[in-house]
């Protein structure tokens, strides 16, 4: 066979496989209505100018942050109501507690891991040694559990003032709109930190 042979013989094999192509676009059309691409046509609807939405309101529970902020003020996630025994005073200030294994029962999910080595931190260190719904840091200022980031960033001011300009952190709910940012311990166990090592995410296939 030479080259002018091959060369029909690919230009027959090309025809063909278009005219399948075709017969089945039909048959597509003629079995499940209008086509794709005919459906757009018919759209007449006006899209809105602006491009995607870039604003959703926030349904979770927010307070207005205490803390300066070159864009004005910011709201933070409450932190209060996630607090599954909070108020605390439920049960402390309430007395001798009158049953067995109490620390156990009501708090022995919390690791206490927070802190370098050697100099571990105790529970108060930072909650208010008598005001149990609340927080306490080293200059004996009261602080709220809805701003516990005035309390993480005495230690970790470069992390909080990287979160103030939004550098660290999250914002919640979109780009635009009403700026809401989470709070340290939405991310952050406060007990425990620091985050657990893994691998980053990806798609490649791992190496053998």
């Amino acid at each position: 066979m030479n080259g002018n042979t091959l060369a029909k013989a690919g230009r027959s094999c090309l025809l063909a496989v278009a005219a399948l192509a075709v017969v089945a676009g039909a048959g597509l059309c003629a079995g499940g209505g209008a086509s794709f691409l005919e459906g757009i046509k018919a759209h007449e609807e006006k899209l809105e100018k602006g491009g995607p939405v870039a604003v959703s309101p926030v349904t979770r529970p927010v307070v207005t942050a205490g803390e300066p902020y070159q864009g004005g003020t910011f709201a933070v996630l409450a932190r209060k109501g996630e607090i599954g025994r909070y108020p605390c005073s439920s049960c402390h200030g309430k007395g001798q507690v009158q049953f067995n294994n109490g620390l156990q029962l009501t708090h022995g999910d919390v690791v206490v891991n927070h802190g370098r080595e050697g100099n571990s931190l105790s529970c108060i260190d930072c909650h208010h040694p008598e005001d149990r719904d609340a927080l306490e840091d080293k200059k004996g200022n009261r602080i709220d559990f809805d701003h516990s980031y005035q309390l993480c960033g005495q230690c970790h001011f470069r992390q909080k003032r990287d979160w103030l300009g939004g550098a660290h952190g999250k914002r919640v709910e979109y780009w635009a709109g009403e700026r809401v940012v989470y709070n340290c311990t939405t991310c952050h166990n406060p007990h425990s930190p620091r985050f657990a090592p893994r691998f980053p995410a990806t798609y490649a296939v791992p190496l053998p």
